[in-house]
């Protein structure tokens, strides 16, 4: 009888270049492309300086934005928390896990510090990203039930398996540090009673576990092969009872269905069930709602979305931090429907005081949807009732960005380049780093970091 964990490992460490989809090659390329763009907007934000200041300068790891060198499992720490700081990196409808700031800041760090190929980024990228979506839908809903993020948890052993196969361990040791992966994960979601920085940290923290999870395995450490489907594994710990577990997602069709092809990458910078309503919002503006008419705003939703991203309501209304206001469905359909825009100009101190936004998010309230698809897929529905008692609505019923409706490589160019600015980076700079990013994970070129530690 082989283990989950098993059979996935002796999979994924047999892969080769052939093995891999277009599909999937391009996925990890744009992912590579969304989480270095965004790393280097949050390079001067307080939460990078302050996790720079916490870690001596002791190696060649590249950080994005800085020239400070650091241990490689610093390196994807820090560009892994970077990438996540403003919620706008891609994602996966099914149960939200954000993959690239986890597995390409992790494989990155293991190639730059090994002088790996980007055949062996790919390789781990994509079967690292394979995990981390599995893992999501074995038991929908349940982990964010129980309190724990999916991506800081899930994340660690997806982490695990994209270093494992990068640096080339077999399915043994492969599979040693997943169950090792599993006592290193961590990651509560009670960021959401201030909107403090704990959740930026759990991709980060995720893909420094992974890392060392695998250097752990890879010289003789041993940790449970049973890992993800034990009496006391990963599912008992980190997501609530009574939802049905359907391990065979772990290990049915590997190689035929690639869930990783479908990652999802944001028009917005919030979290990622509030897209669709800021796309309804924005319908609503077009259609000539402003907000001096409004009376009130009906949303439809899934109730497993409640907890997260509506109450407390009075809270929702009034978010008390930019950060808190990604989270918070009330303020993203102001901004949609105020500023026509969800970007990160709309997520700062100054913007979540500003009276019209509040104003609106205060008229904002939600209706459970039975029908709702939530997770499978992530939908918004908002009904504007009008002063004069009129009603203007708007669906969206999809997310943006995802395998529905993906974004074109030229609106992720767009992205790239205006988080790079965003940074403090000229639009040739930004060019130049877009088209070195572009062609890291092509070809078979030594990983060559060193473009993105240039400062600005």
């Amino acid at each position: 009888h082989m283990t989950r964990a098993e059979k996935f490992s002796d999979w994924a460490t047999s892969l080769v270049s052939d093995d891999l989809p277009e599909a999937v090659v391009h996925q990890a390329a744009r992912s590579m492309l969304d989480v270095v763009g965004l790393a280097l907007s949050a390079r001067r934000e307080d939460y990078v300086s302050a996790l720079l200041a916490s870690h001596p300068a002791e190696g060649n790891g590249t950080a994005f934005g800085h020239a400070t060198g650091l241990a490689p499992q610093d390196a994807a720490l820090v560009n892994g928390v970077a990438g996540h700081g403003e919620d706008y990196d891609d994602t996966f409808e099914g149960t939200p896990v954000h993959t690239g700031v986890v597995v390409v800041p992790a494989v990155l760090a293991a190639c730059e510090a090994r002088g790996l190929s980007a055949e062996r980024a790919r390789l781990g990228i994509a079967a690292g990203g394979e995990l981390m979506c599995r893992l999501a839908v074995v038991a929908p809903t349940a982990i964010h039930r129980a309190g724990f993020h999916p991506t800081g948890v899930a994340g660690a052993l997806a982490a695990a398996a994209a270093v494992s196969v990068a640096i080339g361990l077999d399915g043994e040791r492969m599979s040693r540090a997943l169950g090792i992966a599993g006592s290193m994960a961590s990651g509560i979601i009670e960021y959401l009673a201030d909107g403090s920085s704990t959740k930026r940290l759990h991709a980060g923290w995720a893909a420094h576990c992974g890392y060392r999870a695998a250097l752990f395995a890879e010289n003789g450490f041993t940790g449970p092969k049973s890992v993800i489907e034990g009496e006391h594994g990963f599912f008992l710990g980190f997501a609530k009872p009574g939802i049905d577990r359907d391990f065979d997602q772990i290990d049915r069709d590997l190689g035929d269905n690639w869930l990783y092809a479908s990652i999802a990458f944001k028009p917005y910078a919030c979290g990622t069930m509030t897209q669709p309503f800021v796309d309804c919002a924005i319908a609503l503006r077009n259609k000539g709602v402003t907000p001096d008419q409004v009376a009130q705003i009906e949303c439809k939703c899934g109730e497993g979305t409640v907890h997260r991203l509506w109450e407390p309501l009075a809270s929702k209304q009034k978010p008390a931090t930019p950060y808190a206001a990604k989270f918070s469905t009330p303020y993203c359909v102001a901004a949609g429907l105020v500023d026509g825009a969800a970007g990160l100009a709309q997520f700062t101190d100054e913007r979540i005081t500003n009276a019209d936004l509040l104003h609106i998010a205060g008229l904002t309230r939600y209706e459970i949807d039975p029908k709702d698809p939530y997770p499978a897929s992530y939908r918004g529905h908002v009904r504007a009732t009008l002063k004069d008692g009129s009603t203007v609505e708007a669906t969206q019923p999809h997310m943006r960005g995802g395998a529905t409706e993906p974004l074109t490589d030229d609106e992720l160019k767009t992205k790239f380049t205006a988080n790079v600015m965003f940074g403090g980076y000229s639009a040739a700079q930004a060019d130049h780093l877009y088209n070195h990013a572009s062609a890291v994970l092509r070809g078979d070129a030594v990983i060559d970091l060193a473009p993105f530690a240039q400062q600005p």
